[in-house]
């Protein structure tokens, strides 16, 4: 639990949680989860899924890149939300992505997330990043390497099939009533950034053979596009503003604070300009900046669970808890309990280390696991506030949900074994207990046989 702890304090930005998975990281965000869905959902229902099945997953990751693996999951990177201009043009890649799922092209795998199973977006977005960074010569050696060593080697799916997802998602997003706009734009985008890089995939040989020309995909998917009564319908103002959030929100988590200053500076009194700053001046330990960013924020929209939440958690993460109660306490009953706010609100429950808090955080923690499991901080928290009652056997459950998450299955395994040894026989925290173990054991075995 202390381990795990030390994992998450050093993410100290506002609002975000990192939930590592292999050699990737997975960032949760209420606010930017909530806009996700809503973008993704009517594209979702035209491809004839059910949108409380399929997950889009923001993955911490700055090359432009997104992909899908066995199941109804999208991974977006962060560099490709940070990359486009438009909610529009992500929504754009999300139909793409479902058109994968609905071709049944994504690979199964023993573990998806461990062995990072997972289809591209677009060829063209190979090494692109890297060009930009190194130059042609680095990006040469990404294409043929990989784009990451971790999911390279996964990435080789067809032409056809690229076409098919094309395809796909033209006629979702036309099923929707979205314009392609956002689509057409975002691959000239990437094309141009590819040929400003010294390239084209003309020139990148049998490696990118399986993908459409870049060319001839921006040419078939305009001409398909621009057919389309959807076509000249502007894309929603709503989704585009809280988008504009998110971008902001999210670059000023991850960006350094400089560069988040020089790309939103304080001449600019904008909301997401004040949202990236906030997290700059955080990061920097300027509080009274940082505060000052989201007393403004508030002053705008007084009963914006997501403004509370970052000033409940600049005060909490300030060392201030007993401060951040009243913002966070009212961010988690705006947003219905949201889990991600109201892990963040027992936490600072047990920050303020008072006894007479511990009840009210194991209610909110409990509700919040038991709402989305899939929250090792949660856990970890929870696991703190049974300690802190006496209640060992379930802190060590507690812990043993939070390990077998992060892939520490040794130390998952002796805790639900400790747990299951001293919980009532039969009871369903007992049962959990035994499932957890089972599944440690067998990861345990698959590990020692591929030895």
């Amino acid at each position: 639990m202390r381990r795990l702890s030390r994992l998450f304090t050093a993410f100290i930005a506002a609002a975000f949680c990192v939930q590592s998975a292999a050699a990737q990281s997975i960032l949760r965000d209420a606010e930017t989860e909530a806009l996700l869905r809503d973008m993704a959902r009517p594209l979702v229902v035209a491809a004839g899924l059910d949108p409380a099945n399929v997950d889009v997953v923001l993955v911490n990751d700055s090359s432009i890149n997104a992909f899908v693996v066995a199941g109804q999951a999208v991974y977006i990177h962060s560099g490709l939300i940070n990359s486009a201009d438009s909610a529009n043009q992500v929504q754009g890649v999300i139909a793409h992505e479902l058109g994968h799922i609905t071709g049944g092209h994504a690979i199964s795998g023993e573990s998806a997330a461990k062995e990072a199973n997972g289809i591209s977006i677009l060829s063209l977005l190979l090494g692109v990043a890297a060009a930009a960074a190194g130059g042609g010569e680095a990006a040469m050696g990404v294409i043929m390497a990989g784009q990451q060593a971790a999911m390279g080697k996964y990435l080789a799916f067809s032409r056809a099939q690229e076409s098919s997802a094309d395809a796909a998602g033209a006629q979702y997003l036309s099923k929707a009533g979205i314009t392609g706009k956002g689509s057409v734009e975002f691959f000239k985008k990437l094309a141009n950034q590819a040929y400003r890089a010294g390239y084209s995939q003309k020139e990148l040989g049998d490696f990118l053979s399986t993908h459409p020309l870049e060319s001839d995909r921006i040419a078939t998917l305009s001409d398909s596009y621009s057919k389309d009564p959807a076509w000249t319908k502007p894309s929603d103002p709503e989704l585009e503003a809280r988008f504009q959030r998110i971008r902001a929100k999210l670059y000023g988590y991850l960006a350094k604070p400089q560069q988040t200053l020089q790309n939103y500076p304080v001449t600019d009194n904008g909301v997401p300009a004040r949202y990236a700053r906030a997290y700059a001046w955080h990061k920097e330990a300027y509080i009274d900046k940082a505060m000052a960013e989201t007393d403004a924020l508030l002053k705008q929209a007084p009963n914006d669970p997501y403004f509370l939440e970052l000033k409940g958690q600049i005060l909490l993460e300030s060392g201030k808890p007993s401060e951040a109660l009243a913002d966070l306490r009212r961010a988690t009953d705006l947003t219905q309990n949201q889990p991600l706010i109201a892990t963040t609100f027992g936490h600072a429950l047990v920050a303020t280390e008072d006894p007479k808090n511990l009840a009210e955080a194991q209610r909110v923690l409990k509700a919040a696991v038991a709402r989305d499991r899939e929250n090792p901080y949660a856990w970890y928290q929870l696991g703190v506030v049974y300690a802190a009652n006496g209640d060992l056997p379930r802190a060590q459950l507690a812990s043993a949900e939070q390990q077998v998450m992060t892939l520490r299955f040794p130390e998952a395994l002796r805790n639900a074994e400790a747990a299951e040894s001293s919980l009532p026989r039969g009871s369903a925290d007992w049962l959990r207990a035994q499932d957890i173990a089972m599944q440690a054991r067998a990861a345990i075995e698959r590990k020692g046989k591929r030895r």
